[in-house]
């Protein structure tokens, strides 16, 4: 059966839209997803299931915590493949040895319009690297995101697509995880 990787936006930040990761799980089984997972804080849930609509699936997710928890986080699904290909897809080489959490991979719901590069190409006087590779969005940051002056939070409204970002070790352990499950069958 298909594993797949869910990652939920704006989930346990700064006090707002909390959710217990246990709760969260609750709501997955009851949806009929076999074996999920949480890994962190964040809303991320690594799970079973035959379904092959993404967008109805989201939804589905969506609409299920929405009534559970009183919020309507943006859902973004990967498989454990399309994962494998973002990460093997990294514009930043292990070769570089940069620090894997100021590595943040932003995974958006589409892929951006052809105005996508010329939009990034205005972020080009930022020490970050950016690089858009379909629908992901790989950042670099060279100081940590935390002393950042890019304008990163407003960059998928730049790009007309919602998203959601995580850093290098959280994306090569839900990877690792999804990859386990799989393995399981």
């Amino acid at each position: 059966m298909p594993v797949l990787i869910s990652m939920l936006r704006g989930v346990n930040l700064g006090g707002h839209n909390r959710i217990k990761m246990d709760a969260l799980c609750a709501v997955y089984k009851a949806l009929k997803f076999e074996d999920p997972l949480t890994y962190v804080q964040s809303g991320n849930v690594i799970f079973r299931t035959r379904e092959k609509n993404s967008a109805a699936l989201a939804k589905k997710i969506q609409d299920a915590i929405e009534r559970k928890f009183g919020f309507r986080p943006a859902v973004i699904l990967r498989t454990t493949d399309e994962i494998r290909k973002a990460v093997a897809a990294t514009p930043f080489p292990a070769s570089r040895k940069l620090e894997p959490g100021k590595i943040l991979v932003t995974f958006l719901a589409g892929e951006p319009g052809p105005e996508a590069e010329a939009t990034l190409a205005g972020f080009k006087s930022y020490p970050e690297e950016l690089h858009l590779k379909g629908r992901e969005l790989y950042i670099y940051f060279p100081d940590g995101a935390g002393k950042s002056k890019l304008p990163w939070s407003q960059v998928e409204k730049l790009l007309k697509t919602t998203g959601t970002a995580r850093n290098w070790n959280s994306v090569t352990k839900m990877l690792a995880m999804a990859e386990e499950m799989e393995g399981a069958e």
